[in-house]
């Protein structure tokens, strides 16, 4: 099985446990029901599915929590990767292993897209949802 299939078949468990947080009337983060994350991140983090099927190739929006102190090693996606970080600060860096001396810390509201086929990684040093 390709890597591909098994990022997309560990987000369809993700999206089966965890479930789309809102159809067209909209939801606040006090409704959001977390789930834990696919087994191909580091234990501890959270996850909710906001729009779209991650058992498909088709867009989708998810949000995910870290708690303080996580680690992401570098790795890529078959698809562009938009992030924004939602609250606390996310530290992402681009290159084929984690240097927490060459990464950006963006803020609540802070973006970066990461193309396709890109080695980044992400760490945190407070709870941080993104």
């Amino acid at each position: 099985m390709t890597k591909k299939r098994l990022i997309l078949l560990a987000l369809s468990s993700a999206f089966l446990f965890a479930g789309p947080a809102f159809g067209s009337a909209g939801v606040n983060p006090s409704a959001l029901k977390w789930g834990a994350a696919p087994p191909f991140l580091p234990p501890g983090a959270q996850l909710v599915v906001l729009d779209g099927d991650p058992g498909k190739a088709v867009r989708i929006t998810l949000r995910l929590k870290f708690p303080a102190g996580y680690q992401i090693p570098a790795h890529l996606h078959p698809t562009q990767e938009d992030l924004t970080v939602i609250s606390g600060g996310a530290h992402v860096g681009m290159g084929d292993v984690l240097d927490k001396g060459a990464g950006t810390l963006l803020k609540p509201g802070g973006f970066v897209a990461l193309p396709k086929d890109m080695n980044h990684y992400l760490w945190t040093t407070e709870e941080t949802v993104v």
